[in-house]
């Protein structure tokens, strides 16, 4: 098994594509291990000292690691975890894994949002190892969930100030901002 790693924009998050199906459907984000409960694979690599998120992907696991932990020393260990949890077969998820299916009570605009999270950003994020979560539209404000790679990295502000807003005030005229929630 090759598994290939790319770097994201967020210098704490590595992003690790195995070439295997990850998540069958949805994603997972867990912060803490007695979080991580319902993934086997999240939990052991929780177990790695230094690791304080892990995100859950249809085709890759994104990493992030604490400020004091070097690369050098947590990927190899990563990628060793990894590798003998495909190997040996076993099940990402114990649980039901997350799903981002839209909400049938969502209104119009709110489904208009979705569709435009989901078609144009969420492709793009996860190619930098993160993902994007539609978490409600109220009051002309659209709620954003930051999961992976784009929990905590510095850019991730200008992202959602300036292309996100930007292009959902485009398309759709009743959105006046866009906030990160957690």
């Amino acid at each position: 098994m090759f598994i290939q790693t790319e770097a994201t924009p967020n210098p704490l998050t590595l992003k690790f594509i195995p070439g295997v199906t990850v998540m069958e459907s949805g994603t997972a984000f867990y912060t803490n291990r007695d979080d991580a409960k319902a993934s086997p694979l999240a939990s052991e690599l929780f177990a790695i000292d230094g690791i304080t998120a892990v995100f859950l992907a249809a085709d890759f696991i994104t990493l992030t690691k604490d400020e004091p932990s070097h690369w050098e020393a947590l990927k190899p260990i990563a990628l060793t975890v990894i590798m003998d949890f495909f190997v040996a077969g076993k099940k990402v998820m114990s649980g039901a894994a997350a799903s981002q299916a839209g909400n049938e009570n969502d209104s119009e605009i709110a489904k208009q949002i979705r569709e435009l999270i989901d078609t144009r950003v969420r492709p793009a994020v996860a190619q930098d190892g993160g993902d994007i979560i539609f978490r409600g539209f109220e009051d002309g404000i659209v709620r954003l969930e930051l999961h992976g790679a784009c929990s905590g990295c510095p850019s991730s502000t200008a992202t959602l100030k300036g292309g996100i807003e930007n292009m959902l005030k485009h398309y759709v005229p009743e959105v006046i901002a866009v906030e990160a929630v957690s």
